[in-house]
């Protein structure tokens, strides 16, 4: 008997020191080295084919958003954003089958979502920006509450590389601080807003504290201020505390050049060349993009955080555009000399076609949108084209 008990105490000994088996959630390690993939903001939940095509070009993750699909209730997954009570369950159930698929093909996943309680997408709400989020602190309860009932939902499910908290979050927009601000103009702005309900790292550092409650484990992506541009992050003292902590800016400017409204105009502008911006025109090139996008790369510098942990979580530009091409070359070249991690937008999107490079410069076919009136799925085919190739190329180059 002695005997026995020695061996069951030396075998329990052994499992609580062995290394703990993979766990549904990655840990912090699968973003230390350069991660890159693509966006799935579609109208309906991605099928097999569609991760396992994506995953096919090269691509590691996926960052998904499910704001599109059909909800059960007002809002999907949140139930009515005007008034958290729980996870709505046949939302949850789509999403964790769309997590499920997406880990089969090879994805690793980043969810993505774009409303919070009191902060509905504008898509979702009229068009209308909701800033009841950054207007009352007490607002933040219910975003946490269902942060943390998701986290505890999702914590051990396969495939998930983070949650990214909310996308594009603009506490600055209706509180008097330009987008074209200064780093000083923003600090100080910050000064007068810090420990407010606009104080962008305080909501996330609450928001963070609720989801550690249930979920030690998955990193959390954040996204800067001002619809995450790369100067967003100017105003931060600090990085979160946190350790397992990525920090993402998205990237379309110039905007009056890389937006659908471009296409409009009767001398659209080119790039490489000059365009309206902050005010003034401004020449913008390889040179320019990489200038703007070090907004985000100093911060980092400064704050002594690896280049690891900072994410492109989107960037684009209307692909009939000329020359979008060189424009996305330009982006991603100066992501890679950073070191960070990207996603670009977007892949086979079935509700919008202008950054869905696969299509390349020509008009959709109309199959498109008849699928969209009838809320089927897309069939039109896909494949390779030249302004995809800055991204093909790369996305191949990391599968190699």
């Amino acid at each position: 008997m002695r005997r026995l008990s020695l061996s069951v105490l030396a075998l329990a000994l052994v499992a609580l020191n062995a290394p703990r088996p993979a766990a549904a959630a990655d840990l912090i390690g699968f973003w230390d080295a350069p991660r890159h993939g693509g966006n799935s903001f579609n109208r309906l939940p991605p099928d097999a084919a569609y991760f396992a095509a994506l995953h096919g070009y090269g691509a590691s993750w996926v960052r998904l958003s499910y704001d599109k699909w059909k909800p059960e209730g007002r809002d999907f997954l949140i139930g009515d954003a005007d008034d958290y009570q729980r996870l709505a369950p046949a939302d949850l159930k789509t999403l964790k089958a769309a997590l499920a698929r997406a880990d089969a093909a090879g994805l690793k996943t980043v969810v993505a979502p774009l409303s919070l309680p009191y902060s509905r997408w504008a898509q979702n709400n009229g068009g209308r920006f909701d800033d009841r989020l950054w207007q009352d602190r007490e607002h933040w309860e219910a975003a946490a509450r269902f942060w943390r009932d998701l986290a505890r939902e999702l914590k051990d499910q396969p495939g998930i590389a983070a949650y990214n908290l909310i996308n594009e979050p603009a506490p600055e927009k209706q509180a008097g601080l330009s987008e074209y601000a200064s780093a000083q103009q923003r600090r100080d702005w910050y000064a007068a807003q810090r420990g407010g309900a606009r104080d962008l790292p305080a909501f996330y550092q609450h928001i963070v504290q609720a989801i550690r409650e249930v979920d030690p484990d998955t990193p959390i992506m954040l996204d800067a201020g001002w619809y995450a541009s790369a100067g967003g992050f100017d105003y931060w003292p600090a990085p979160l505390a946190d350790a397992k902590t990525l920090y993402s800016v998205h990237m379309y400017e110039p905007y009056q050049v890389t937006s659908a409204p471009n296409l409009k105009r009767a001398k659209p502008y080119v790039y490489p060349g000059p365009a309206p911006y902050g005010g003034r025109e401004q020449t913008w090139n390889r040179e320019r993009v990489a200038a703007h996008l070090a907004q985000a790369f100093d911060w980092a510098k400064t704050h002594e955080v690896p280049a690891t942990r900072l994410v492109a979580g989107e960037f684009g530009c209307v692909r009939q555009l000329n020359d979008c091409a060189s424009y996305l070359d330009d982006v991603l070249a100066a992501l890679d000399r950073a070191g960070a991690h990207w996603a670009f937008y977007a892949f086979r999107e079935d509700a919008w076609d202008a950054m869905d490079y696969e299509l390349g410069k020509g008009k959709v076919d109309w199959r498109y949108w008849e699928a969209m009136e009838q809320g089927k799925p897309d069939p039109v085919p896909r494949k390779a084209t030249p302004v995809f190739e800055p991204i093909r190329k790369r996305l191949s180059a990391g599968r190699e």
